[in-house]
């Protein structure tokens, strides 16, 4: 009889280490995936002709992109340190990240109204161009702010706080989706953008059999603030936005 009580511990312990391997490989791909569609988002504007050498970009938009590309390396580096086990260092460099999420912000509101002004300046844009684009800019960042302050209010509640973080960072890819200009539907765009807070639904419903309400709270928080697109060129938002554009000009 102890043998075989011994054996069935050994057994279930066995199990528990698995389901964790499992559990840590899966977000660990999942930040992956999530990478891959910056790169792919940025690669002809950004990531391509910088390999080629070619950085003439305006000094905010390069700090800007310097920034973001620092936030996904952060991201990654985060998640898979808690997957080897690594939370004592997690939790410090965390600290350090709370500070880096806000610069994250921060330079998100600064850079937006930018790119309007030096797309207007380029001719690229007309004024009410420039207008509508702060209502996507400033939506993205309204997203990852709100976000982001309640995974750091969560902390220490690691099943919330990494959903929140994901969801945080779901919000960044907007604009990387948006710019995948091989891809012509809305649709699409809008279900590769929300793909990470899907594939993380599924993996709950799978290892738990239910899903994480943070899941469905930033899933559902994403979806309302992407409709923003739909007003971007209303009177109403114009009326908001064309005097800080000349203010800026």
């Amino acid at each position: 009889m102890p043998t075989i009580a011994v054996a069935g511990q050994a057994g279930a312990a066995a199990r528990t280490t698995t389901k964790g391997r499992v559990r840590t490989r899966f977000y660990v791909g999942l930040a992956a995936f999530m990478t891959g569609i910056v790169i792919v988002g940025f690669w002809p504007s950004y990531f391509g002709p910088m390999l080629r050498g070619n950085i003439e970009r305006p000094l905010v938009i390069q700090i800007h992109g310097l920034i973001f590309v620092g936030w996904m390396a952060l991201f990654i580096a985060q998640v898979a340190l808690a997957a080897r086990g690594r939370v004592d260092l997690h939790r410090q460099i965390g600290r350090l990240g709370i500070w880096y999420g806000w610069l994250v912000l921060a330079m998100g509101i600064v850079a937006g109204p930018a790119a309007s002004v030096l797309h207007m300046r380029s001719g690229d844009w007309t004024r009410d161009e420039g207008a509508a684009f702060l209502l996507i800019t400033f939506g993205d960042m309204v997203l990852f702010g709100s976000f982001f302050a309640a995974a750091v209010a969560y902390r220490r509640r690691p099943e919330i706080h990494k959903r929140l973080m994901i969801a945080a960072t779901v919000a960044l890819l907007f604009a990387a989706v948006g710019r995948m200009r091989f891809i012509e539907s809305t649709g699409i765009k809008a279900l590769i953008w929300l793909t990470p807070m899907f594939v993380g639904m599924a993996y709950d419903w799978f290892a738990r059999r239910r899903v994480h309400p943070a899941y469905l709270v930033g899933t559902v928080g994403l979806f309302v603030g992407a409709t923003r697109v739909l007003f971007t060129q209303s009177e109403t938002w114009l009326r908001i936005a064309r005097p800080i554009i000349d203010a800026l000009t």
